[in-house]
């Protein structure tokens, strides 16, 4: 690619001049092939030029190809708007106008089966960037407060939705907002309604719905800007496209894929009749087992009042009185027999104290003789004449002296 060379004077270059130079490079890019969406196509009567305009089916851009009556109808004979084609043509810019169109000299109707080879292709490569991951998947709320429905105006699809959501919930509310669902226009005008709802923090849930069609029909909601947009909400998407066996790409990138429009609001929306069921179910289930409680209580309680103890309480304080008393008898008795005991030796000992005590000798006519120091005097050999002795009867003392 040749770089569109610059001024070499400092002075800025006039509008012409960059339009004739940026004419310059696009007509050194030659022929090219182009895939494209078909947005508009008009033919004049007794004109042999037809004007298409092509869009890119993954992002907001379109341009105008110009081509030969006889070139559309030997390659796309029966070419309606939506239809996806593959044109050889030559870009040419109108310098006057600073505008940028396309001249096909040959124009081929995309068929079928390369449309499928292609939405498996896209299908792989979305796959493998983890936009059908199902563990990113949100699960939408039990009740949702408002839902957010994007649809075509006044659609089978739509009143099925709504009809069906109200009947389960008749206070549901909806944030409907109407867009072409085929066409060249579906994409963008989808994606923007995306956007607006997303935004909105009222929406707990966004549900795209679209009845049945053909492959063609659907293939807006197989578009890779419409499964990106999809993948990038933070609102959790139901998607309700055709029937059970229609299965765009968007299906596999929601975070939740119904059947049909129906199906959706079925599971969107709890059935109100069914709820009531079930919390009178719960209810019920939940008085059984209070009563049965109750019940298994009172009857513990009949079997605790009817025992000895709470029947007549001062049984047990009887019981108790007549231990104590019992306890302090024998301990009366064991205190008696104890110093009756004690009382006894105490005699005895008494007794043989007394047999023993020098006193008793005393009193039998014995006598004690002392020297003056207080030593008993056992033998005549201790004591010598003149040594003052001390005799002690059993009542007084004498005072005596050896005289041999």
């Amino acid at each position: 690619m040749t770089d569109v060379p610059r001024s070499t004077s400092e002075e800025p270059w006039p509008v012409r001049v960059v339009s004739q130079k940026v004419g310059a490079w696009i007509a050194r890019l030659g022929w090219v092939w182009v895939d494209g969406q078909v947005a508009q196509i008009s033919r004049r009567p007794g004109a042999s030029t037809v004007f298409l305009t092509l869009r890119d089916p993954s992002a907001d851009l379109s341009l105008t190809v110009t081509t030969n009556r006889d070139v559309l109808d030997l390659g796309a004979p029966e070419l309606r708007e939506g239809a996806r084609v593959v044109l050889h043509a030559k870009p040419e810019f109108y310098a006057a106008r600073g505008t940028l169109s396309l001249r096909a000299d040959e124009i081929r109707q995309v068929g079928l089966g390369e449309l499928l080879a292609r939405l498996e292709k896209l299908k792989k490569l979305l796959a493998a960037e983890g936009l059908f991951d199902r563990a990113r998947k949100r699960r939408p709320p039990f009740l949702p407060n408002r839902i957010g429905l994007i649809t075509g105006r006044a659609s089978a699809a739509e009143r099925d939705v709504l009809t069906n959501a109200r009947r389960r919930w008749p206070a549901v509310e909806f944030r409907t907002v109407n867009v072409a669902v085929q066409g060249p226009s579906a994409v963008p005008q989808i994606v923007d309604a995306l956007k607006v709802l997303d935004a909105d923090p009222t929406i707990d849930v966004i549900i795209i719905a679209r009845g049945g069609g053909s492959i063609e029909d659907l293939l807006p909601f197989s578009d890779e800007a419409l499964c990106r947009a999809v993948f990038a909400c933070r609102t959790p998407v139901v998607s309700a496209i055709g029937h059970e066996t229609d299965a765009p790409l968007v299906d596999y990138v929601a975070d939740v894929r119904a059947s049909t429009p129906t199906d959706a609001a079925k599971r969107i929306v709890p059935d109100l009749t069914e709820e009531v069921r079930l919390i009178g179910q719960a209810r019920s289930r939940l008085e059984r087992a209070v009563r049965n409680l109750v019940d298994r209580e009172s009857h513990r309680l009949d079997l605790l009042r009817s025992r000895p103890v709470l029947a007549r309480p001062q049984v047990m304080v009887e019981q108790r009185a007549a231990e104590v008393t019992a306890l302090r008898d024998r301990t009366g008795r064991c205190l008696d027999h104890r110093l009756g005991a004690a009382a006894d030796d105490l005699r005895h000992t008494l007794a043989r104290l007394r047999a023993l005590s020098p006193a008793a000798t005393l009193d039998r006519g014995y006598a004690i003789v002392q020297r003056a120091d207080g030593h008993v005097v056992r033998a005549a050999s201790e004591v010598t004449k003149g040594d003052p002795l001390r005799v002690r009867l059993a009542e007084g003392e004498l005072a005596a002296t050896v005289d041999g």
